[in-house]
Order: structure tokens, then C-alpha cells, then sequence
């Protein structure tokens, strides 16, 4: 269960940084460095995720 809601906090995250990702491409003075910053935090969390769904998803035998 530790493991789901570890999931379900990093797909909020995921989620918060693509909101202020939409929120910094809104201004007309986008900051660019700031931009690449979101945008790799982003896929981080977004390979974590994607990770972490495959070992919900393999079962593990001992």
C-alpha cells in the first residue's frame, strides 16, 4: 500500500509541475532557464512513475 501512495504523491507532483509549467508559458518575459528546470523535473518524475507502475504491475517471486 506504501508503494500506491508513493505513486499517487509523485503523479500530484507530476501534476503541479505541469500546471506551473502552463502557468510560466502564460507570461510574456518566460523565463527560459527557469522553463528546462520544470520541464526535467517533469520527466523525472514521469520515468519514476512509469518505473514504479511496472513493479505494481510485475509481481514479485521468491
Amino acid at each position: 500500500m506504501a508503494l500506491q501512495n508513493h505513486l499517487a504523491e509523485l503523479e500530484r507532483r507530476h501534476d503541479a509541475l505541469d500546471r506551473e509549467i502552463s502557468k510560466e508559458l502564460i507570461h510574456p518575459a518566460t523565463d527560459e532557464l527557469r522553463l528546462a528546470e520544470l520541464k526535467r523535473k517533469k520527466l523525472l518524475l514521469k520515468d519514476e512513475i512509469a518505473k514504479l507502475r511496472c513493479e505494481v504491475a510485475l509481481p514479485t517471486f521468491h
